[in-house]
């Protein structure tokens, strides 16, 4: 179980266009971040590369849905009905 710094909001987090990542200030003097892409994943840690501390952001997931349609898997009828064409 991880111990949190804090919890933080994402609109709390200055958000960087060029490299797609929040940064939240670290009381080391850094800032956590967490990217993007980590957030469509469903990541709520964001982590500070100077020390140890980690954040807990709250996000609403639904917002940072990439919205890639991932398609179900074939049943085994339908496999076995390719395989038999």
């Amino acid at each position: 179980m991880s111990v949190f710094h804090d919890e933080v909001e994402i609109e709390d987090f200055e958000y960087d266009e060029d490299t797609e990542t929040y940064y939240f200030p670290c009381p080391c003097g850094d800032r956590f971040a967490i990217t993007k892409e980590d957030l469509e994943n469903g990541e709520e840690v964001a982590t500070c590369p100077s020390c140890s501390l980690i954040v807990k952001v709250i996000y609403d997931q639904e917002l940072f849905m990439s919205g890639e349609i991932i398609e179900a898997p074939m049943s085994s009828e339908s496999k076995l009905e390719l395989a038999q064409s």
